[in-house]
């Protein structure tokens, strides 16, 4: 079966889940948050749960393990902490997470991020993969960033990955 098929048959509306790791953001200052779940709602998603969490590994992968739980959520989208600096730990909890890595979501992100912030690009560490048949995608916290990737790589395939994730369940 090719591309097209593949995107023919996968689900048109996804039930997810939005993590923001952030130290210093509140809810109501969660702006890159607030934009990935209108972003999904307007595609048609279901944003069936919203944690913000501090970019402190444990509290990272509890949060992912308990949405990873719930059966009615089928990917897991997270902003924040994929940096290099001495607080950016986020990578290493959903890393760890992950059965299977989708390499090329960091890879695509970093090459269009290149071509708008140049080579800074370099320092996101974006990550995808799947756990426990739930895809998950991992990009950094800035709004323009969440832009980025949602619009340009999780939305158009969010539906095919998706379905391919569950056939991993």
């Amino acid at each position: 079966m090719g591309r097209r098929e593949h995107q023919a048959k996968a689900p048109k509306s996804i039930s997810l889940a939005v993590i923001t790791v952030s130290d210093t953001r509140t809810e109501a200052e969660d702006e890159s948050g607030a934009l990935i779940r209108r972003l999904c709602v307007k595609a048609g998603h279901t944003v069936a749960a919203y944690r913000l969490v501090p970019d402190e590994p444990a509290q990272v992968r509890s949060a992912l393990w308990e949405l990873l739980a719930r059966p009615d959520v089928r990917a897991i989208l997270i902003n924040g902490g994929t940096g290099i600096s001495a607080r950016d730990r986020t990578f290493e909890a959903v890393s760890a997470t992950l059965g299977r890595r989708i390499d090329g979501f960091g890879e695509l992100f970093r090459a269009l991020s290149y071509a708008q912030i140049g080579p800074a690009a370099m320092l996101s560490r974006a990550v995808a993969g799947i756990a426990s048949g739930v895809a998950i995608f991992s990009m950094p916290g800035s709004p323009p960033a969440v832009r980025l990737a949602m619009e340009k790589l999780i939305l158009p395939e969010i539906g095919h990955v998706v379905a391919e994730a569950a056939k991993l369940s």
